[in-house]
């Protein structure tokens, strides 16, 4: 399983989003890690909530501060992070019906991550710049 790579076409040219990426990136490549072992259920359970709610959080800031600054995306961006929670709470419903999912994790959230980080994302914080910390 190759683990999801952070590559400079990812980069919506602010460091402190950039750096949040990565952090997610990192928790989706340790997830990965632990589906593809032979980790107890409960650990692999334990990451997959680890990351659903360091994307929810990420995704809280963000929506706040679009609200705050009235972005003109608002509605389309939060849409976009809306469908990546709710494939991802689908990826975490299967794992707990077959423990197979590796595959379909890394592959799905590449994809959305390169799509969301290039479009939605680079849009808002070239308009906006970084949102707080």
């Amino acid at each position: 399983m190759a683990a999801l790579e952070w590559k400079d076409s990812y980069s919506v040219g602010v460091a402190e989003v950039d750096h949040e990426h990565r952090e997610l990136i990192d928790l989706v490549n340790k997830l990965s890690v632990e589906l593809s072992s032979s980790s107890p259920k409960r650990d692999v359970e334990e990451i997959f909530g680890d990351l659903f709610r360091g994307i929810s959080a990420h995704f809280a800031l963000e929506e706040h501060f679009m609200r705050n600054r009235h972005y003109d995306q608002f509605a389309e961006h939060k849409a976009d992070h809306e469908r990546l929670l709710d494939e991802l709470r689908d990826i975490m419903d299967d794992h707990a019906a077959n423990d197979t999912m590796v595959d379909k994790l890394t592959a799905s959230l590449e994809s959305w991550f390169v799509q969301h980080f290039k479009t939605h994302d680079a849009r808002l914080h070239s308009r906006l710049g970084a949102h707080p910390h």
